[in-house]
């Protein structure tokens, strides 16, 4: 492949390859030309032109296929448009000579397109450059076009079509001729011939005047011609001619119009036109007008889908502007043509002429007009349907019957009716709250007039005025409740009238029914009313014969709506409606016997009506609330249900008896019967399964049934990948909703609400706008075959075979068209069955069994109907699923083999080799291994049939079904099927646009297959990829859509597998071009693929996508620059080209994908668009932030202006076409602009969002990326030194308005996602300083801002969600402590006041519109910045009062213009909460308690309160949302109870601090984040140290009186004199409870039940951070608590309390390698110190108690500390601390027990040996305090037994020297011990003493050489026992000489030591300069500046 990239063919190598692959070689030179040509230098061009042209023209004799001769055709001309020009006239001659040859042979055919193909390109790129000789080139091409087959004419029309676009005016001429020839080829049987006609007569249009004026008629006529028979690409093709000629007669085009003086064609004119093919199809008319109104013949379907489309291309052509002014009209003339008997001959009929008029009003309306138009259309459609039903009021009202054609009016009523509801109702719900002027306008009246279509005469009308009502409330939530209300008082003042009964329960239950799309939900009481008013119609519905029918209708439907309102609700209402079902249906068998021969005809339709809505209500039940569904409930439910299946055998006498108009209502009982079984499980009803199936077969092989209605499930049961052959992707255009009329399958897209009325409440199916459930007779055998399917694999094998031989008699016993419609329905049952089969992962049964179904499937297979050979290929793949032997398999793939190698007829070929394909699909490649070669083989030799696309297509589809399923099994069939793939690529003509969308999955499939091989070098290798490569060039270049969509899904699977190999800067540039594809399916594939390549290489793709924009302005400037009158130039054509094309403007790819939100209304695609940009955002928002940042804010900026719909697609009006001639000047400059500014339609609410969410992104990137972002001063000096850096805090105002215009918006979910964002920028820039005022933070010059943008929030009408965020936002904004203008804070605090106020309304308040968890989230959302509003309150004042007061001076000098005026005073926040204190705190406690019981476990529930839990909460959906208010509660009483007022109320009233903590203990057992613990001890603390200040103050009044008794003291504090403590009354034992809780939550093994059990293993895992700061703060709580108690209290808890501690010491005192002593051990330390030093007053009987209790404690500890072997990581420090504690603190008598203190002692001998320097160090420190203890009888002891170990270590040092510094410091220690002791000793025993110290001391002293060699360790021992020595001479001077004296040699060292250390210092002197200033250190004078 390589050799063919060079300017000139390489005809050696290509000489040199096979024939076969030389095609391939020369497309890829034709490629590579294609793109070198452009590029390359025109010299060279020039210099090999003449060889080039002498290759190309050669190619042309070479018959080269249709991609080969588009792309040799682009070549020449683009050669000769570079090069010289000279030879041109002679190649345009050759190509006329071989066009003009008489050669009609098929081999000569190739030549001949190629050469029409390159004069077509010649004159597209040269135009006028060849005027001279274009007659002749026309009039050849003409004349061939006669004698042309279908592929030339094809190709001719396409190349007139390029000459007409290349000469534009100057063609003139030829018009006529043109018009001519192609208008008949119109309706050539050809589908593509007629799509080229139709884009030829397109072209034609733009300069050929006669085409609108003269001939428009003959035009349309001819376009409703060419629609009948046709296909979807045809109608499409049409549509746009028939569309664009319309609006061009009615506003001609500016260039032709100044040229010819024009008659135009009035908007009357042009719409009557368009109507009679609306109305009366195609053939022949205006000729003979009277038999044509006959009204007998049947409007062409495909003909008026072609016309609704060509409708939508007229308006959009025209534009939104033209719309939005003529829209009333244009309304009044779409609703008539629905209200014209000629569109609703029959109901199905209607219904798809109402669809289309439907979709004409959505697809102009829908998207052609901004927020603003589309609220005036709505205004408009608001007055169509007042007028009309003034119109039926006055028939309804004639009671004399002066109006004789009144009810013809009604019926056709109706229908208008519907439309115009539907769309009013469409406009609503996507406006949402931005339709609430609609609403809130009196003048329009919309409610009011929709409201009055709920008394119209007829049922649809009625439905769709209800269904209307749900559109607004869900885009409305506020209005939900007022329309219930409102709904429910006139149903019971109107309840005698049978339309008010019918219309108004439709609106409720259609209200019902929108509940779950609004979050904020109804209030709880509204169930309640709709079921006693759906009691009271039940009751009352047999009163009253007239009312019997919509009574019971009635009730039964709002029952079935109630259920959608999910378990919450239904669960009080169940055992009513459980007795309510019992009661619809006989008690017994002997009543239901009774009951047939009772009652009359309208009798029996109202008790088949009332069971159908029972059924149907339980239905609802079934499928909303499966919570509910216990074993109870459901055989209580299988009481009715059974009798229902019992009575469906007895209608059939029924119907009989009174008659067939009894039919319908027992079709829907069996329906409704169905629709419940198909959701309960099998096995409850598995009694009745032989009867249920004899009805269920019944029913769809239409056994009592003579219309041949077939089933609409066959097409989803098949499989999605097989849409290419059922045409089933005709579901993923734009056009589906009227597309599907088309449909074979019975009553197909004709759904209409009133075939149902149950689904006026039920979920829309994802996907369609309006539910739409199809007539009765097709919904009762879709339900059929539903259930059919659930209960086969319940069924015995027996019965399974009977069902498969009975349906094979009913084939053969049914005819013709019958027997069509009896196996559709057959199969699709099958399907249903074999389906559930796979799902139960059950098997289909023995031999027998299997036999019968094969045969039935394999029959199927050579059907001549393409759908059923569809459904059998499918049947049989999953049979093979569910079978599953080999034997099987290999039988039926045997089977198609045989019948492939030996049938001829396309029918057997296409259902056998979509059989193989579908065994692959369903048993996998390792089930069908050994057939792979075979099927692999016979598939390639179908696909290369080219005498039978159909069998080309299936072949292939197959094949690549096979390589799917196969993976890498395929591996070895790549190359094969790769070469075969190529040469079809190459070959098969283009209009056989299936085959090519099959060769594309084949292709996709194969990419899959290699998979990441494809990125190696291997020669192979290359060759697959390349070949790829060209695969997926050639499918890129097809003009079919999904071609296109297929080849870019390949491209995106080479990307994944190889991205280095696929060429992104072609890629991306084709892919921005199908963003305006008016495919769905390309958009959608080219989406999803930006969306693969923008998570890799975002940064690339926008590139290359603006490298599309410059060439696109490039080309268009200079058009505008030359001739603004050029046609081409400034025509609309040209304008609507490029929109058509792709409009990339300075935005980029990112703000074409913007635009494309605002249209799209496709999910997958606008997902995928988010997912997009969200990649796009996250790898450049940063680096290009002011490009994101504007994004934003000009879609945001739409919310401030919702300004009016511009042009679309530059469809220009008349005003600025008349002011463009007045101004010539002014079109150069503006014309450019003005279309590419501004965005054919304001962005959207819903793009809006998406922009402000993008906005809180953009911010969170740049917090993750650099400071600077955040930080003004950083960010300025960044910009300095490049201006390129671009900082997020430069833009600040831009973000505060960004977020102001969001947070004010019309639409609520805009309004949360600005106030979230507001949020965010006042989190991350609160504290960033202002760098020109210092002391002052940046956001404080937007406060006005801020507070504008949240008062909104709180006025009466929010949504509580948006008053809950604004709340967050509010207590945000005050805690960031930027508010320093006292006015701002008032006001931001006035709406936090005026919320406090909502909350305490309470449930009194009348207007409660939503769900009460609505109101309680608000409520808490309340509460909560109440919370944190009051903690920064108190921090600020507290921060006051610690800090100095200011100097009053700085104010005068430096800070004189700023400082103080703005300055808030430290109290002047709390002074604005103070009043609002005791509110909140009450409210908080309440909170924190509701909250703790609602959230106790269920085994709890009996000690719930009967009262105070508030039904709020109980309705609360959302256990997780409170865990911030929770943690703010907690906060805000944390922060309360640091006042003192509220300290002592909490702790005079002991019960409310008992209360408080049990709800703190609740909160603790269901929340575990350990922020939320820390919180709860923190409050326990402060109540706890609340009740100590209150019993101290106590203790000291009562001191003060001493006379009295001090026994009252002693009583004093909890527990009295018996010590007892009450649970539930005392705060000490609430208090323990909570504490030990969370003791054993971190340290599970404290409970004696955990460490006993036997699976309990000893490992302790080591606490976390937090835990250890939790158990820290509970052991310091728990040391808190005897003090709170009365002696004999103490001596109740003391036991437990100082077990917790010791324990916790033990578990906690690990040694760390930093020597670190962790807060628990620390804590319990203090805990210990604080026990022990209680000030108790003993009486006789606690002493005894407390004496044993301490000592046990300390045994326990020395118990603790015995050093174990496994216990080496023990820290012995800490455990020493305890004893040594104990030594201070407790008086001898107490432990100075022999063993306690032998314990002690040891201790600390195994410390002072330890191995460890730092455990000897801390041990000295120890006992430096033990040994200096007050108490000598205490401390001799130690002295005694310790002090000869320590003298034995210290000298040792001598011998030992130490190493490290810890070592120095224990010895240094150590020394202190001695000293010590030498000064306690008496001066009689002071000689002995010294005598061991100084001599100690000495040895340390090192010699003068030694000195100078020695570690810094030992200088620094020697320094220190030098200068201990120097101090202790002076102190004892006698003892000292005394033991000097005694030993010369120590003396002659101390003094050479004492010389040499004098000698260093003078040295050191002298050195030093003589003026510094002595012993000062520099860092004194560097900070005392003197």
């Amino acid at each position: 492949m390589e050799l063919a990239h060079s300017l000139l063919l390489n005809e050696e190598a290509l000489a040199q390859i096979t024939e076969a692959k030389r095609p391939v070689f020369i497309f890829e030179w034709l490629r590579f030309l294609d793109k070198v040509l452009v590029a390359a230098n025109k010299i060279d061009v020039k210099e090999k032109q003449k060889k080039l042209v002498e290759q190309l023209t050669g190619l042309i004799s070479s018959s080269p296929g249709p991609p080969t001769r588009k792309l040799l055709a682009k070549n020449l001309a683009a050669l000769y448009s570079i090069g010289d020009t000279f030879t041109v006239f002679q190649t345009l001659d050759k190509c006329n000579d071989i066009i003009k040859n008489k050669d009609d042979t098929a081999a000569y055919l190739p030549t001949k397109l190629a050469a029409v193909a390159c004069v077509g390109a010649f004159y597209e790129k040269m135009g006028r450059m060849l005027g001279s000789s274009f007659p002749e080139t026309v009039n050849n091409l003409l004349k061939s076009l006669k004698s042309a087959e279908s592929q030339g004419r094809s190709e001719i029309l396409m190349s007139l079509q390029k000459v007409l676009n290349g000469l534009g005016g100057a063609a003139a001429s030829c018009h006529r001729d043109i018009y001519k020839n192609a208008r008949s080829l119109l309706t050539d049987r050809s589908m593509a011939v007629r799509c080229a006609v139709a884009k030829c007569l397109l072209e034609l249009q733009n300069e050929a005047v006669f085409m609108w004026t003269a001939e428009l008629e003959n035009v349309a006529t001819l376009c409703f011609k060419a629609l009948e028979n046709s296909n979807y690409g045809v109608r499409v093709a049409v549509s746009k001619l028939l569309g664009t000629v319309m609006a061009t007669a009615l506003i001609p085009k500016q260039a032709t119009v100044m040229r010819q003086n024009v008659k135009r064609a009035t908007l009357e004119e042009v719409l009557e036109l368009m109507a009679t093919g609306f109305l009366r199809g195609g053939s022949g008319f205006l000729k003979s007008g009277g038999e044509m109104l006959k009204v007998g013949g049947s409007v062409n379907r495909e003909v008026r889908v072609g016309v609704t489309q060509a409708y939508v291309v007229f308006v959009t052509t025209l534009g939104g502007q033209w719309l939005e002014r003529n829209f009333a009209t244009f309304l009044s003339h779409v609703l008539d043509l629905v209200s014209h008997p000629r569109a609703t001959q029959t109901h199905v009929e209607a219904v798809y002429s109402r669809r289309c008029v439907s979709f004409i009003l959505r697809a102009t309306v829908g998207s052609l007009l901004g927020e603003k138009a589309q609220i005036a259309a709505a205004k408009d459609i608001c007055q169509a349907i007042g007028k009309q039903m003034k119109a039926v009021e006055a028939v309804v009202n004639d009671t004399n019957g002066e109006n004789k054609s009144g009810a013809a009016d009604i019926a056709a009523s109706q229908h208008v009716m519907v439309c115009a509801l539907q769309e009013l109702g469409s406009l609503v719900q996507s406006l949402n709250a931005t339709a609430s002027p609609l609403i809130q306008e009196p003048s329009i009246g919309l409610l009011e007039t929709v409201t009055s279509v709920l008394l119209h005469p007829s049922m649809a009308a009625r439905l769709a005025a209800a269904w209307c009502l749900r559109c607004v409330a869900v885009a409305l939530p506020f209005q939900l409740t007022p329309f219930l209300d409102r709904c429910a008082e006139r149903l019971n003042n109107l309840k005698t009238s049978p339309e008010a009964v019918s219309g108004y329960s439709f609106a409720m239950a259609a209200l019902l029914g929108g509940v779950h799309q609004c979050p904020l939900g109804i209030p709880h009481a509204k169930g309640k009313m709709v079921v006693s008013i759906a009691e009271d119609l039940l009751r009352t519905a047999a009163q009253n014969s007239r009312l019997s029918l919509q009574r019971t209708q009635a009730g039964w439907l709002l029952l079935g709506a109630l259920m959608t309102l999910g378990p919450s609700v239904v669960r009080y209402h169940l055992p009513k409606m459980l007795l309510l079902w019992r009661n619809v249906f006989p008690r017994s068998l002997k009543e239901l016997e009774a009951e047939k021969a009772r009652g009359d005809s309208f009798t029996w339709q109202v008790t088949l009506e009332g069971r159908a809505g029972a059924l149907c209500a339980m239905r609802s039940f079934v499928a909303h609330c499966p919570e509910l569904l216990t074993e109870d409930v459901i055989r209580k439910l299988m009481t009715p249900i059974e009798c229902a299946m019992t009575m469906m055998s007895h209608i059939p006498s029924v119907i009989k008896a009174h008659g067939a108009h009894l039919k319908a209502s027992a079709a829907m009982v069996r329906l409704r019967l169905y629709d419940i079984l198909a959701l309960l499980p099998p096995k409850t009803y598995e009694g009745s399964f032989n009867a249920l199936l004899r009805e269920l077969v019944a029913e769809f092989t239409l056994t009592d049934n003579s219309a041949n209605t077939t089933t609409s499930l066959l097409r989803s049961l098949c499989h999605y990948d097989d849409s290419v052959l059922l045409g089933s992707w005709l579901q993923e255009t734009d056009h589906k909703s009227i597309e599907d009329q088309l449909q074979p399958n019975s009553a197909s897209g004709s759904g209409a609400l009133e075939h149902d009325p149950s689904s006026i409440y039920l979920r829309i199916p994802a996907g369609e706008a309006v539910p739409g459930p199809l007539p009765l007779g097709v919904s009762v055998i879709d339900a059929s075959v539903a259930l059919f399917g659930v209960v086969f694999p319940h069924v015995s094998y027996k019965h399974r075979l009977q069902m498969l031989d009975h349906f094979a008699e009913c084939v053969k016993q049914a005819k013709g068209v019958r027997q069509q419609a009896v196996q559709l329905n057959i199969f699709t049952a099958v399907l249903s069955a074999l389906k559930g089969l796979a799902e139960n992962k059950s098997t289909l049964g023995p031999e027998e069994v299997r036999k019968s179904a094969l045969t039935l499937v394999m029959g199927a297979l050579d059907n001549p109907n393409p759908i059923l050979r569809c459904a059998a290929g499918e049947a049989l793949g999953r049979m093979a699923q569910v079978v599953g032997e080999a034997t099987f398999i290999a039988r039926m793939a045997q089977f198609s083999f045989d019948k492939l190698k030996s049938a001829r007829d396309v029918v057997s070929r296409t259902g056998h080799s979509l059989a193989l394909g579908c065994l692959h699909r369903y048993v996998g490649g390792i089930g069908s291994g050994q057939h792979l070669k075979t099927s692999v083989s016979i598939l390639l030799a179908l696909a290369q049939d080219g005498t039978s696309p159909e069998v080309q297509t299936w072949s292939l589809h197959s094949l690549a079904l096979i390589v799917d399923s196969s993976g890498p099994m395929y591996r070895g069939y790549v190359e094969p099927t790769l070469s075969l793939v190529l040469t079809l690529l190459l070959t098969v003509p283009p209009s056989h646009t299936e085959v090519h969308q099959c060769l594309g999955r084949c292709l996709g499939a194969i990419i899959t297959t290699v998979g990441p091989e494809l990125q190696g070098n291997g020669a192979t290798i290359s060759t697959i990829r390349s070949s790829c490569l060209v695969g997926c060039a050639i499918t890129q270049d097809h003009s079919d859509s999904l071609v296109q969509a297929a080849a870019i899904s390949c491209l995106q699977q080479l990307h994944m597998f190889a991205p280095r190999h696929v060429n992104l800067s072609s890629l991306v540039p084709s892919l921005c071009v199908h963003l305006c594809s008016s495919h769905l399916l390309l958009r959608r594939a080219a989406v999803a693929c930006l969306r693969q390549l923008a998570q890799r290489e975002a940064a690339e793709v926008c590139e290359y996508a603006m490298s599309l924009a410059k060439n696109a302005g490039d080309k268009e400037n200079s058009g505008i620059n030359i001739n603004p009158f050029a046609p081409g130039a400034g025509s609309r054509r040209d304008i609507h080209c490029r929109h058509q094309g792709v409009n990339i403007t300075e935005t980029g790819l990112e703000g074409v994908l913007f635009g494309m939100l605002d249209r799209e209304t496709d999910r997958k695609l606008c997902s995928d668009i988010h997912d997009t940009l969200g990649h796009m955002l996250s790898s450049l928002a940063v680096e290009k932030l002011s490009h994101w940042l504007m994004l934003c804010k000009d879609v945001l900026a739409a919310s401030s202006d919702m300004s009016t719909a511009a042009p679309l697609g530059g469809g220009k009006d008349e005003e600025s076409e008349k002011k463009d001639e007045m101004d010539d000047d002014t079109m150069f400059t503006t014309l450019g602009e003005e279309d590419k500014s501004k965005p054919s339609v304001a962005p959207r609410w819903a793009t809006r969002v998406f922009a402000a969410d993008c906005l809180c992104r953009i911010i969170m990137l740049c917090e993750n990326a650099n400071k600077a972002h955040f930080d003004l001063a950083m960010a300025r000096s960044a910009k300095l030194r490049n201006p390129k850096n671009d900082l997020l805090v430069l833009h600040l105002s831009d973000l505060i308005r960004m977020a102001f215009m969001a947070a004010t918006d019309h639409s609520n979910q805009l309004r949360m996602a600005g106030l979230q964002a507001l949020e965010d920028i006042i989190k991350k820039f609160a504290s960033v300083p202002e760098p020109e005022f210092p002391g002052h933070v940046i956001l404080e010059q937007y406060q006005a801002n801020v507070g504008a943008a949240l008062r909104p929030a709180f006025s009466q009408d929010t949504p509580s969600d948006i008053t809950a965020k604004a709340c967050q936002v509010c207590s945000t904004w005050i805690g960031s402590e930027v508010v320093s203008d006292l006015n701002d804070l008032r006001r931001v605090h006035n709406l936090l006041v005026s919320s406090l106020d909502k909350v305490q309304a309470g449930k009194g308040s009348s207007s409660q519109l939503y769900r009460e968890s609505a109101t309680t989230m608000e409520k808490l959302a309340v509460l909560k910045a109440w919370a944190e509003v009051y903690v920064i309150a108190m921090k600020i004042k507290k921060e006051a009062e610690t800090k100095p007061k200011r100097a009053l001076k700085n104010t005068d000098d430096d800070e004189e213009d700023f400082g103080t005026v703005d300055e808030l005073p430290p109290d002047s926040l709390i002074t604005l909460v103070q009043p609002e204190l005791p509110i909140l705190s009450r409210l908080w406690l309440a909170a924190l308690k509701d909250y703790a019981l609602l959230t106790l476990p269920a085994e709890f529930a009996s000690q719930l309160p009967p009262d105070g839990v508030s039904i709020q909460f109980l309705c609360s959906p959302r256990p997780e949302e409170p865990v911030e208010h929770v943690t703010s509660c907690l906060q805000a009483l944390h922060t309360l109870l640091d006042s003192p007022c509220a300290r002592i109320h909490i702790a005079e009233d002991q019960l409310l601090g008992v209360e408080l903590l049990s709800v703190l203990h609740r909160l603790l057992l269901t929340w575990d984040p350990p922020s939320v613990q820390l919180l709860v001890t923190g409050v326990v603390q402060q109540i706890v140290r609340a009740a100590q200040d209150y019993l101290q103050e106590k203790r000291n009044t009562l001191n003060e009186d001493d006379i009295k008794e001090k026994e009252m003291c002693l009583v004093l504090g909890e527990g009295g004199e018996t010590g007892g403590l009450v649970p539930g009354k005392s705060l000490v034992f609430a208090a323990m409870e909570l504490l030990m809780f969370i003791l054993v939550r971190h340290m599970p093994h404290l409970s004696p039940k955990m460490s006993d059990s036997p699976s309990h293993v000893c490992a302790k895992p080591q606490l976390s951070e937090e835990s250890a700061r939790l158990v820290a703060a509970t052991v310091t709580i728990l040391s808190d608590l005897p003090s709170l108690c009365s002696p004999a209290g103490c001596m109740t808890i003391l036991p437990t309390i100082l077990f917790l501690i010791t324990r916790v010491l033990k578990e906690t005192a690990v040694k760390s390698v930093d020597n670190q002593v962790s807060p628990p051990v620390s804590a319990a330390l203090q805990a210990i110190k604080t026990i022990v030093t209680l000030p108790i007053t003993k009486t006789e009987e606690t002493h005894k108690q407390w004496t044993s209790l301490i000592r046990s404690t300390l045994a326990s500890i020395l118990e603790y500390s015995q050093p174990e072997g496994t216990k080496s990581i023990l820290d012995e420090v800490s455990m020493l601390t305890a004893i040594a504690l104990f030594l201070w603190s407790a008086s001898t008598e107490i432990i100075g027990v022999q063993s306690l203190q032998n314990g002690c002692i040891n201790r600390f001998k195994n410390a002072l040996n330890s191995c460890d320097p730092w455990v000897q160090a801390k041990c000295y420190q120890l006992l430096l305090s033990v040994f200096q203890h007050t108490n000598r009888a205490l401390s001799t002891p130690y002295i005694h037994s310790l002090a000869p170990i320590m003298v034995e270590k210290l000298k040792a040092v001598e011998s030992n020297h130490p190493n490290s510094n810890t070592e120095l410091l224990a010895v240094q220690e150590g020394i202190k011990v001695l000293e010590t002791l030498v000064a306690l000793g008496e001066e009689q025993n002071r000689v002995q003493l010294l005598a061991l110290l100084v001599p100690t001391l000495i040895s340390y002293l090192l010699n003068e050489n030694a000195f100078a060699s020695a570690s810094t360790v030992l200088k620094d021992l020697h320094e220190f026992a030098l200068q201990n020595l120097m101090r202790i001479g002076p102190l004892y001077p006698h003892a000292f000489k005394t033991v000097m004296g005694a030993a010369p040699e120590l003396k002659i060292r101390l003094e050479t030591a004492v010389r040499a250390s004098q000698a260093s210092k003078a040295k050191a002197a002298a050195r030093q300069p003589p003026p510094t200033i002595h012993s000062v250190p520099t860092i004194k004078l560097k900070t005392s500046f003197f």
